[in-house]
């Protein structure tokens, strides 16, 4: 799971992402016409993971990922601008979901650059950015289209028919100022804009990001499921603590939960995923699929080989074995199962793949 996180300059966008991946990257001005990228790698919390490593003590626990793109700037008319709208483009369209920090603090010493702070506003502004770079794409493909339509075969020009309507339809969505993930669209229609790199299509979160003295409830009007807050310099230095000094400092702070565990947790629930185990003498891992996937899939997600030759998966759910207390005992009391191609995997599964090849 790929998520991009974008802001404007001197929104404290870096410094996020050093929250949300106990990194320590320098934070600084956006340069124009430069185009910088950090990323970093974050295993997923899961004390589920844990607690199996603790069990049954393998040789490697290797947890889900994460992996957090730190884009530089979106500079106002980003959309718009030659010299930056390609490699923006491709560095933000490249991820699963969006990251959309607010500045919500005051420094002198970092001035705003529309010298005012107004989390609402950044946040339109930025949403209006992604709408109006979904604009420009498709006037550009219409405009080739229309100059195709007359070229190729019977087939071809039917299927350019298809992608102008349907492009036509989502044009007139944008220009009501609506994403184009609201927009309702079958199997076939996303598939034709697989290609296209539209960034109001993908999933987004929005982070206020607040100082350390700020009041949640200040900015309470902001927050719903896909808005948080976060004070990001804040959480930042406690991302860089041993856990005991990390735990001390939330809890000096009042934060209930470190920001990198409610950011992932926030990310899993807007893409749809869940977790499932394998476990084994070498290696306690859990993987990461799409809520509603079936056993094939999910072998799928450990090797292709075990989705093309899938046979039956030996299942247990997590409760289910901390219930029975050992894998042992949960055989024993018929807590183990054998599901088809059919079952569709829940979030806590642990599961055996058997396949042949």
């Amino acid at each position: 799971m790929k998520i991009g996180i974008i802001g404007g300059p001197n929104s404290g966008k870096t410094t996020i992402f050093n929250a949300l991946t106990c990194s320590a990257t320098a934070t600084g001005a956006y340069s124009s016409g430069q185009l910088e990228v950090h990323t970093a790698v974050v295993n997923v919390p899961d004390p589920r993971m844990d607690r199996l490593a603790e069990i049954f003590y393998p040789r490697k626990a290797i947890y889900a990922q994460v992996i957090y793109n730190d884009i530089a700037g979106l500079q106002k008319d980003a959309s718009k601008s030659g010299d930056i709208r390609g490699p923006l483009l491709n560095a933000i369209a490249v991820n699963d979901a969006l990251l959309l920090v607010a500045r919500a603090f005051q420094d002198p010493n970092v001035p705003h650059p529309n010298n005012r702070i107004d989390p609402a506003a950044d946040l339109e502004a930025m949403e209006m950015e992604l709408l109006l770079n979904d604009m420009v794409t498709i006037e550009s493909r219409l405009e080739r289209i229309t100059a195709q339509r007359d070229r190729g075969q019977l087939a071809e020009r039917q299927r350019m028919a298809q992608e102008e309507a349907l492009l036509t339809r989502l044009y007139a969505l944008l220009e009501e100022g609506k994403p184009l993930r609201i927009a309702a669209l079958s199997a076939d229609e996303s598939k034709m804009l697989g290609g296209f790199g539209f960034l109001s299509l993908r999933p987004r979160l929005r982070v206020i990001n607040a100082g350390d003295d700020a009041e949640e409830s200040a900015f309470a009007h902001l927050l719903d499921a896909e808005t948080f807050f976060l004070r990001g310099q804040l959480e930042a230095e406690i991302a860089l603590l041993a856990p005991q000094e990390a735990d001390d400092f939330l809890a000096e702070f009042g934060i209930a939960e470190q920001g990198l565990n409610r950011a992932i947790r926030r990310c899993y629930h807007l893409l749809g995923l869940l977790s499932f185990f394998t476990i084994g003498e070498n290696e306690v891992r859990a993987w990461t699929v799409t809520a509603g996937a079936k056993a094939p899939t999910a072998a799928g997600s450990i090797h292709s080989d075990m989705q093309k030759g899938f046979i039956r998966a030996e299942t247990i759910h997590f409760d289910d074995l901390m219930a029975a207390e050992s894998m042992a005992a949960a055989r024993s009391q018929g807590r183990l199962r054998l599901e088809g191609k059919e079952y569709v995997v829940q979030d806590g599964d642990i599961l055996n793949i058997r396949f042949h090849l």
